[in-house]
């Protein structure tokens, strides 16, 4: 073998460290740019919000962030968003308490570094250390259906971290949290465990109060679901199935990250539905699969850059969703959810596993689109599952999560 192929060879075969080590390099690199401004003093009338990585302006983080903003108590705190484009949410700074800032930005560190509360709704960076005055507040982003960091027992699923990293990562975040709030004393149980929480003795920092995000699913008007549709371009004579399967973990690129094959046939949809129906495909945040649905124009419509999914869950009819957190909340309108679990058998025993038994799904399992299709044309009212199933993961789902909230952590 010529010494420049066995170079190239060797080369190639250490390409996963060789970024390993980059990205550990970018990390101190980071950490040394936030530890310039960790001298600051903390103004406890500041507040950090970031939603999903800072991908979008939603869930939790945002309904807590216009409680605050409509409430005269808070009339002297100035609030912070961090996006990764944060041209795209210029919108936000109309209120002048509010400032927009770059992700990972000089300007993104030094709010993190001096600002009395953090409000997110997914991990935070590891070099971003909390110091002792400064209030941590982990909304988290669903009751988890499978499993979650130290709760996961199958291994070798995850593509990018082996089950002992993944296990870290969740309990060095965990270790800076000061509130975890929680939606039911379902999800409270799994959150102690699965963040390693009873171990460091801070079982005691899980808040039940409901998750403010759902508040929007009580409270919306009939003519919020009408002006929704209009700006989504969808007709007024369609039936609307928001379609929001989750991410695999086992289903990455090392060039593009997270990815996802398209399982549904959208072809057979499309003949037997698009007379009387329109689809939302509603990607995971985590996937950057580029989806082209041009030729399903008018029938198929990508709404996974739309930033509140609570605006779909109002305006569709039904729910099809795979092992996302989504029905959960969906459950909450009582309209019919259909589970398209068409590798069950894969993600239950080889990639996650789950935290309930899928007889407690307020819906039917379908694993081929044939069967799909029929389960979509049948005719479904709520039944007892709904009272049954939302008494348990939806309890304290009333409207006022954010308002019980705010008064926790803020004391007003």
């Amino acid at each position: 073998m010529k010494l420049s192929t066995k170079i190239k060879n060797t080369l190639s075969t250490k390409l996963p460290f060789t970024k390993k080590y980059l990205l550990q390099m970018a990390d101190s690199k980071n950490a040394k740019r936030y530890k310039r401004f960790t001298d600051l003093p903390v103004d406890d009338k500041l507040v950090v919000f970031m939603s999903f990585l800072g991908r979008k302006y939603a869930d939790s983080p945002r309904a807590i962030y216009e409680y605050m903003i409509s409430s005269p108590e808070y009339a002297d705190y100035k609030f912070v968003w961090a996006f990764r484009y944060p041209e795209k949410y210029r919108f936000l700074k109309k209120n002048t308490q509010t400032i927009v800032t770059r992700l990972n930005s000089d300007e993104h560190y030094k709010y993190y570094a001096t600002a009395g509360y953090w409000i997110t709704n997914s991990r935070i960076p590891s070099i971003i250390e909390k110091r002792p005055e400064q209030v941590y507040v982990q909304c988290w982003h669903g009751t988890p259906l499978k499993r979650l960091g130290l709760d996961i027992k199958v291994t070798g699923a995850n593509a990018r971290h082996s089950n002992y990293e993944m296990s870290d990562i969740y309990r060095q975040d965990a270790l800076k949290y000061s509130y975890m709030i929680s939606p039911s004393p379902f999800c409270t149980e799994k959150f102690i465990s699965a963040f390693g929480l009873e171990d460091v003795g801070r079982s005691d920092i899980v808040l039940e109060t409901g998750y403010p995000r759902n508040d929007d699913l009580k409270t919306f008007r009939p003519e919020a679901a009408k002006a929704i549709r209009l700006k989504l371009g969808i007709l007024p004579d369609k039936k609307v199935i928001l379609y929001a399967p989750t991410w695999r973990d086992n289903q990455y690129s090392s060039t593009v990250g997270y990815t996802y094959y398209e399982e549904m046939n959208f072809d057979m949809m499309s003949r037997e539905l698009a007379s009387e129906y329109v689809i939302l495909f509603r990607a995971h945040y985590f996937v950057s699969s580029a989806f082209d649905f041009k030729k399903y124009e008018g029938f198929v419509f990508d709404v996974s850059d739309y930033d509140e999914i609570n605006d779909l869950y109002i305006i569709s009819d039904m729910l099809i969703t795979d092992y996302s957190s989504v029905f959960f909340d969906y459950a909450n309108l009582r309209r019919p959810i259909l589970f398209f679990m068409y590798d069950l058998e894969a993600y239950r025993d080889e990639i996650r596993g789950f935290y309930i038994s899928l007889e407690e799904l307020p819906g039917p399992i379908v694993t081929s689109n044939a069967q799909l299709l029929v389960e979509i044309k049948k005719d479904r009212s709520p039944d007892s599952r709904y009272d049954e199933f939302n008494k348990r993961y939806n309890p304290l789902d009333d409207g006022y999560a954010s308002k019980r909230v705010v008064e926790r952590i803020f004391g007003k």
